[in-house]
């Protein structure tokens, strides 16, 4: 099949995540997609921080709606199979899945990268479309428009996974970070064909964004809506499951379950409960060990720099939230939109957003013993 229009590997990186030993089923999510699709027009922006299951997720969406892969096998034994419309919608969906983390190592350019995404996705609709003539000159949202049109308004679900990695790439310059999104704006804002557009970043639409262009997204995250919150992360009562499946696999369990919840839990929801960080809690489980699983250098050292300059008197916070003290602060836009950041509301919004903090009634507080030794190492290193 396509590359990128109606992949078949996406069903086959979902189900080796569901033959793992501690895989927990999530798929409640498309019930509450299915609605959403039906009505046409949604668009989704998931932002949550690293290896909290949002790849996970977007390989689900789009192996149960895209055609040209048969999921029944994968999905029969799942939650979703047990809903009323969930054959009308398994595999009965053109998709179009860009996971743009991937096939970037050898890209030097902004024009390089774009205009490969271009080429594969412009391949994939002329072997499918072969009654439609496509110009290369054209914009993409114009491409799918002709294809659209022509095939008696053809639909898309649009996967966009790590949509905000290549900002990271040293290649990357503030203009092409506004020529990309005017690119995905252009294939998504205002479009006919779209059922359903989803996209999943690390970061806020905001933090790159330079204009109205992804504006059309309903943004959430783990501070301005419960809504998804359970779907990434794991709950007290799956935690509570898998450790179950541990001390079954384990032949000499190595910590309690009290412990699982003092190293990686913490995350609060507005409904009061609070969720695990899922990778860590998987990792600890499979290797018998407890230990920082988490935390990456980039990320540590970025907010490390605003620590050690004691912007706005952010390093007092910093002591604070290390002696297990909450910290008022206002996270309203839950991050800053500004390249350098100024303000100490602005730094604790993204240590938020990066998961180093968790934010509830007002307030920052460190979720737990992972975090806490990232801010133990900050003290100890620099010696605050």
């Amino acid at each position: 099949m396509g590359y990128y229009l109606n992949p078949d590997d996406v069903l086959d990186i979902f189900r080796r995540e569901t033959v793992k030993p501690y895989f927990v089923d999530k798929t409640d999510m498309l019930g509450k997609l299915i609605p959403l699709v039906e009505q046409q027009g949604t668009y989704l922006a998931v932002t949550r921080p690293r290896r909290f299951g949002k790849s996970v997720a977007a390989a689900m969406i789009g192996s149960f709606f895209g055609k040209g892969v048969d999921g029944t096998k994968v999905f029969s034994c799942l939650k979703i199979s047990e809903k009323e419309n969930y054959k009308s919608h398994l595999n009965q969906h053109n998709l179009i899945y860009i996971d743009f983390s991937r096939d970037v190592a050898d890209c030097s350019s902004y024009e390089q990268y774009i205009k490969t995404i271009k080429k594969r996705l412009i391949r994939d609709l002329r072997e499918t479309y072969s009654n439609v003539e496509i110009d290369d000159r054209d914009s993409m949202g114009a491409v799918l428009r002709i294809v659209s049109l022509a095939n008696r308004n053809e639909k898309f679900i649009m996967v966009f996974d790590e949509w905000d990695y290549v900002f990271h790439r040293s290649y990357f310059t503030n203009h092409d970070r506004g020529r990309f999104t005017a690119f995905l704006g252009d294939m998504t804002k205002g479009r006919a064909y779209v059922e359903m557009a989803y996209l999943t970043s690390v970061l806020p639409i905001k933090k790159y964004s330079v204009s109205d262009t992804m504006n059309h997204f309903d943004e959430y995250n783990m501070a301005n809506s419960d809504l998804y919150d359970e779907y990434f992360g794991f709950t007290g009562e799956e935690t509570d499951e898998l450790y179950q499946r541990y001390l079954h696999n384990c032949v000499r369990p190595a910590f309690s379950r009290k412990d699982l919840e003092d190293w990686y839990d913490g995350y609060q929801r507005e409904d009061g409960n609070s969720i695990y960080n899922p990778n860590s809690v998987v990792t600890a489980l499979t290797r018998n060990k407890l230990q920082n699983y988490w935390a990456k250098a980039g990320e540590y050292d970025e907010l490390k720099d605003y620590v050690m300059n004691d912007i706005d008197g952010v390093r007092d916070a910093v002591m604070l939230l290390a002696a297990g003290e909450p910290v008022n602060a206002d996270i309203s836009e839950y991050a800053s939109t500004a390249s350098v950041l100024k303000f100490r509301d602005e730094i604790l919004s993204v240590m938020t957003v990066y998961g180093y903090l968790n934010y509830c009634n007002g307030c920052v507080r460190i979720p737990n013993r992972e975090v806490e030794l990232e801010f133990e190492k900050i003290i100890r290193k620099y010696r605050l």
